[in-house]
């Protein structure tokens, strides 16, 4: 088991216990010093205290571990960052009415927001120059889905 599996299976149970998801864990080893980040999500974004206590949880049990030795490391907490791919459920049930990119598996694009999702699928509006289109899009033929980044999106001014 690598050292990135061991930490995901140590500190897994204490962040979901604080209520969060740890969706991935990287471990870098430059020289004699290990660089681990942990990145965490929550159903809303996490705040500072939140990933405070949670980095401060993580750290403990990581200072404990035997499988850790005496290598010293940092540990670094963050949230996922913009454009981490949608390929949960819950990754598009959080970003529900945000704009999003598919791209196929055929190479296709859709542009859309997200108006519906279900357990295989998800409903895109998008609008072409003042014209709306529908888009059903079956996670099951989707290749790589990210949020668009929005500065002057409608409703939010």
């Amino acid at each position: 088991m690598s050292l990135s599996e061991k930490i995901t299976e140590l500190v897994q149970p204490v962040v979901e216990k604080a209520g969060f998801f740890l969706e991935d864990v990287h471990v870098l080893s430059p020289g004699k010093h290990r660089i681990i980040t942990c990145i965490v999500d929550g159903q809303t974004p996490l705040n500072l205290d939140q990933v405070t206590s949670v980095s401060r949880d993580i750290s403990e049990l990581l200072d404990a571990a035997d499988f850790m030795d005496e290598t010293a490391f940092t540990l670094e907490v963050t949230s996922p960052g913009v454009d981490r791919p949608l390929t949960l459920l819950r990754h598009w049930q959080k970003n529900l009415n945000r704009l999003v990119k598919v791209v196929m598996l055929d190479g296709s694009v859709v542009n859309g927001r997200i108006t519906t999702i279900d357990d295989s699928q998800v409903f895109l509006i998008e609008d072409i120059k003042g014209k709306t289109k529908n888009h059903t899009v079956t996670f099951s033929d989707i290749k790589r889905a990210t949020v668009e980044i929005e500065f002057n999106r409608k409703g939010d001014l």
